[in-house]
């Protein structure tokens, strides 16, 4: 077997990763949301000034059967890396993914970085002794948080958004609602993106402790370009202050692939203006304006903590259910390895 490093730029080669990639992540998940090939492919090949993604492969004679993508930040939180992993499932139980975790530790020494960050899937009932679990702690991973995904099955009856809408209405009047397709006024850029930078900080993350991001105007609109040259339409919803700042939000990415999935991405309240229903307001409002936008998309994704209470009621009244465990697990590197 042999790893090596992808041409992302070479079409035949990724699109072999990128069926692997594919079939390791869907293997045994009826619920598994997959992005197409070109939003695969633009995701990696795209420069991008906030982190760098690389892909690598297994191959077993020039037959790749194995992949990981990584991606490194390069403004903030610069002792981690993300990464996926997945082996084909016609090639597994071979030692093909450690050695894949054992490159990927390498690459981090490499790259200076002692954190590695990825993700898991599995069945509820399954959580304590599902395969992936076990491989994870075989190879040197720890659960930092378990996150529990969520699917609304869409349309979503417009009298009960209304009726979230009006709930939360009396409780935020000195706020006004407005929704953005990709585009954000220029003068809600900073305010936007100082509270979008600290998601990462407020979001529960277990025993992963996160910096503040550095996401500026600048960069923002950066990210807005390759989303659409990617072909992801995002739809902002935000909840704005007396002094004209951004003081919540919560964003929808509609992927361009053909099975028609939304995610829900960040909804965040600033500290200082929660218990305003704002949270609520935000999301019921995204959804309605989605219906009015893409009416023909047939769910919308989510993944919380499962321990995010307050955001988790606010999903099951929207009508999302819980479909799978999605554990954030986390490498740390021996202090020999640093």
């Amino acid at each position: 077997m042999d790893i090596r490093q992808l041409d992302v730029f070479d079409d035949t080669k990724f699109e072999r990763f990128h069926t692997v990639m594919q079939r390791a992540e869907a293997f045994e998940r009826p619920h598994h949301s997959s992005s197409s090939l070109d939003e695969a492919k633009q995701e990696l090949r795209r420069q991008d000034p906030t982190e760098r993604g690389e892909a690598w492969v297994a191959c077993d004679n020039e037959v790749v059967v194995a992949g990981v993508t990584l991606w490194f930040p390069q403004l903030d939180n610069l002792s981690k890396c993300w990464g996926s992993l997945g082996v084909d499932p016609d090639h597994r139980r071979r030692g093909i993914g450690s050695a894949l975790v054992q490159h990927t530790v390498l690459r981090m020494t490499q790259e200076s970085r002692t954190v590695m960050l990825t993700e898991a899937a599995y069945p509820f009932g399954q959580r304590e002794d599902h395969a992936y679990r076990r491989f994870a702690q075989d190879n040197g991973f720890t659960i930092a948080i378990d996150e529990i995904l969520r699917i609304l099955p869409l349309p979503v009856d417009p009298a009960l958004l209304q009726s979230l809408v009006d709930e939360a209405a009396p409780h935020h009047s000195a706020y006004r609602i407005e929704s953005f397709v990709e585009d954000l006024p220029d003068d809600l850029l900073p305010s936007y993106c100082e509270l979008r930078n600290q998601l990462s900080v407020d979001a529960p993350s277990g025993h992963v402790e996160f910096e503040a991001e550095s996401m500026s105007p600048a960069l923002f609109l950066e990210k807005v370009a390759k989303d659409k040259e990617i072909g992801r339409t995002m739809l902002v919803t935000v909840a704005i202050d007396t002094t004209d700042a951004v003081v919540a939000y919560s964003e929808l990415a509609l992927s361009p692939a053909p099975n028609q999935d939304v995610w829900q991405w960040g909804t965040l309240v600033h500290r200082e203006h929660r218990g305003h229903r704002l949270g609520l307001a935000l999301k019921a409002t995204n959804i309605q304006r989605l219906a009015q936008l893409a009416p023909d998309r047939q769910r919308v994704l989510t993944c919380n903590a499962e321990t995010n209470h307050h955001m988790v009621d606010i999903n099951e009244s929207l009508g999302f259910q819980a479909v799978e465990v999605v554990p954030m697990l986390e490498l740390k590197l021996p202090t020999t390895q640093r």
